[in-house]
């Protein structure tokens, strides 16, 4: 799928646990590598072992994306170890040199794991981050217990902020119901995503919605039609 949005050398995708923020870093790698840049994902969920970018490992390099994944997840095991690869920064430093070089061939998405406690992995890599051009995607969804608010959300969103050092640069909204996501579905989760960007005081960079369907959205805002990857072992 075309990219929502130009990307930059270093896109950090965060959120809330379980807002989707998986499938969103999945559908904007693949997309990258579509549209002839030279991709890595890097895998930073060291929270929870289920339902991260390791798992789709197959689909990612069918894609000509590389992924750099915890260290256990690597050996291909689910075994909940917080070790992380040696290969981040690298990537991270690679992309922002090919981007000084005028370049910017070379694109880095991060998949972090969720709430603060997932920015505290990320927080080893803030000063790296933060020697380039990056954005720092804050992933919401209307429908996910805790952010239900436009309040609650940005409660959360200072809890990752304060913890990973770094700073958020635009909203993605990306709410959902499964199986049952409708377009009304679809046009309450931009209502949300329009309060949360307003409140955050940053820009709405996209609003997801499945590729089978076709909400509506004004000239100015920007849907993303994103392929459902991540599923749970029933669906």
């Amino acid at each position: 799928m075309p990219l929502p949005f130009p990307i930059k050398p270093v896109t950090i995708v965060c959120g809330h646990s379980g807002v989707g923020k998986t499938n969103f870093a999945l559908n904007l790698a693949i997309g990258a590598a579509e549209a002839g840049f030279d991709v890595t994902l890097i895998d930073l969920d060291i929270v929870n072992p289920y339902f991260r970018s390791s798992e789709y490992r197959e689909t990612l390099e069918t894609a000509g994306v590389t992924l750099v994944a915890p260290v256990f997840a690597q050996a291909g095991t689910s075994l909940d170890v917080p070790s992380l690869t040696g290969a981040i920064a690298p990537a991270i430093n690679r992309a922002y040199f090919d981007a000084r070089k005028g370049e910017g061939a070379t694109k880095v998405i991060v998949d972090v794991g969720g709430d603060d406690a997932g920015a505290t992995a990320l927080s080893r890599f803030a000063r790296d981050i933060a020697s380039g051009p990056y954005d720092f995607l804050y992933v919401v969804n209307r429908f996910r217990n805790l952010t239900q608010t436009s309040q609650e959300a940005i409660e959360v969103l200072r809890e990752i902020e304060g913890r990973c050092s770094l700073s958020a640069t635009g909203i993605v909204g990306n709410s959902h119901l499964k199986a049952e996501t409708s377009c009304e579905t679809i046009a309450l989760g931009l209502a949300f995503a329009r309060e949360v960007s307003e409140l955050a005081g940053l820009p709405l960079a996209c609003v997801t919605h499945p590729v089978t369907l076709h909400p509506s959205f004004d000239a100015d805002e920007k849907g993303y039609p994103v392929e459902i990857l991540v599923k749970s072992p029933w669906e």
